[in-house]
């Protein structure tokens, strides 16, 4: 049912707004389980009912024989004292046990099964922020709505489509957001996959009904007066439908009167918003950030190739590296961006991750305002903390990261583990303070971050590569690797060149685990420069 409102002379479909909610692939395989365990449950209950229904078939065929003898001759029948004392046993004891078989519930183990991992469902706001990370996919990845319907992304092992309920309800997530851009596209796709005969229980009404509106909003009148005339043929007593259609035709009318007076150029300034895409958006770098997603980014010229290498890194003749040197790889020069391979094995990435998965939770960004953590919509992942404390092998970790990079790892802040499922993404960010936010570390006591260390975890399907929009580098994850850079300068500027993302994951899931080094206990270790750009 939808319900109307009148806003500018237009009716259009109510809605709530949900705020996003991410679910973190830890979380979905668990419900994957959960959702398993309910069909084995219901399975169970199908089968237990398919049990009582042949039982009182079976009774049925019983009495079926016996009543179809005894109605041929009645008094033959009951003139037998047997069969006299069976009727009186039938009538007075088995009807009422058959009666209680009947009555019997067979539901009640699948009921209370569902009712206790109810508690674990995911909410309106889950399925809300699921939707909105396909949204953000196909904006990212630039995939049109067929391909996301048909399950025609790279790197897939279980292809899955879209019905039309589904491109329905994405394009109502889009509705409630305001987003009439992709209200448009979802529900285009909806009514393309009803024009091409799949059977829904969603119709062409309640489709045309959202779109037309969306297309409105977009300023394409001409469309939304098709859309709503193809509405009213198909159910002309549509009220809502009714009302728009005057009320397009007012405007149009409306324009043609000013047409006379102005020029075509004057009269759409006046009275028609210009087609709009996607709405503005507040991240000033985004047609570049997602483009170096896509792996379309600016290509290093042979010259400045020429002086990336590969080596072996014995951590300045630290005795751990000595006989067995880590093995180093320049990623980007400027900023120096190196990535050390084989550096964590894999029996470490599952302790770790192992370590953090009953601790994950929505990841926080500092307010630079209160210097407070907080959580943000730029930022989609679920993270836990590590202490080198509590486990030996994230000790291990950290003075593995002490020996490589030359710097003090006791005023580092604690290894961060996230988490990035399916949409899940960082958008581009700096790690360090900048001069507008004094107090951003202040709370630590241990300065800015002067460095930052990512571990990636796993390999990922597609997306989720690691960019800087700044300087054009994409690094692309790779299980049992690391990624060191420096984000200040030795002078302790920060160097605005680090400005950096984690783009969204189009396929599979993405761990990694990072540690920000900070300034103190530096002094000596990375000593400060004259100039502030060295």
């Amino acid at each position: 049912m939808i319900w109307c409102v009148l806003i500018v002379g237009v009716l259009l479909p109510q809605s709530l707004a949900h705020p996003g909610f991410f679910t973190s692939i830890g979380q979905m395989t668990d419900l994957i389980h959960t959702e398993k365990d309910l069909v084995t449950s219901l399975k169970d209950y199908i089968k237990a009912e398919e049990d009582k229904l042949e039982q009182i078939k079976k009774w049925a065929e019983k009495l079926d024989r016996l009543t179809s003898t005894a109605t041929k001759d009645p008094e033959g029948f009951v003139g037998h004292p047997v069969n006299a004392f069976k009727l009186m046993k039938r009538l007075n004891t088995e009807w009422s046990e058959l009666e209680n078989l009947v009555l019997k519930d067979m539901s009640d183990g699948f009921i209370s099964n569902l009712t206790i991992q109810r508690q674990y469902f995911p909410n309106d706001e889950d399925q809300v922020g699921a939707a909105k990370a396909l949204l953000r996919l196909q904006d990212t990845y630039n995939l049109d709505t067929d391909t996301i319907s048909k399950g025609n992304l790279p790197g897939v092992k279980h292809k899955s489509f879209l019905t039309v309920e589904d491109c329905f309800e994405l394009g109502k997530v889009a509705y409630t957001e305001a987003d009439y851009y992709h209200t448009e596209l979802w529900m285009e796709q909806a009514l393309r996959q009803l024009d091409e005969g799949e059977v829904s229980t969603i119709d062409k009404v309640s489709v045309l009904d959202y779109l037309s509106y969306a297309v409105y909003q977009q300023g394409d009148l001409d469309k939304a007066l098709l859309l709503t005339k193809k509405l009213l043929e198909l159910d002309p007593e549509h009220q809502r439908a009714n009302g728009n259609l005057k009320y397009f035709e007012y405007i149009m009318a409306k324009e043609k009167d000013v047409n006379k007076s102005a020029s075509d150029d004057q009269s759409d300034q006046k009275t028609t918003p210009k087609k709009k895409g996607a709405a503005v958006d507040y991240l000033p770098e985004r047609q570049k950030y997602e483009m170096l997603c896509r792996g379309e980014g600016i290509k290093m010229t042979p010259r400045r190739q020429k002086k990336l290498f590969c080596r072996y890194h014995d951590g300045n003749r630290n005795p751990k590296f000595i006989l067995a040197p880590a093995k180093q790889e320049d990623e980007w020069d400027k900023p120096r961006i190196i990535r050390f391979h084989d550096i964590i094995s894999d029996a470490e990435i599952e302790i770790v991750k192992d370590l953090a998965k009953p601790r994950l939770s929505r990841a926080t960004v500092h307010d630079p305002e209160t210097g407070k953590l907080t959580t943000a919509q730029y930022r989609v992942s679920k993270s836990a903390w590590l202490s080198g404390y509590e486990n030996p092998v994230v000790s291990r970790i950290n003075m593995r990261i002490q020996d490589l990079t030359g710097l003090d790892v006791s005023t580092a802040e604690e290894l961060q583990v996230a988490n990035y499922g399916v949409g899940g993404q960082y958008e581009p960010h700096f790690d360090f303070a900048r001069k507008d936010e004094p107090d951003a570390f202040k709370e630590l006591g241990t300065g800015n971050r002067i460095a930052t260390w990512l571990f990636y975890m796993s390999d990922v399907s597609a997306g989720g590569a690691t960019v800087f929009p700044e300087v054009g580098a994409s690094v692309w994850p790779k299980k049992g690797t690391a990624v060191f850079w420096y984000n200040l300068f030795a002078s302790g500027e920060g160097d605005y060149s680090t400005r950096h993302a984690a783009c969204p994951v189009l396929v599979g899931n993405k761990w990694v685990s990072n540690k920000w080094l900070h300034e103190r206990g530096q002094e000596f270790r990375r000593p400060c420069t004259l100039s502030e750009l060295e």
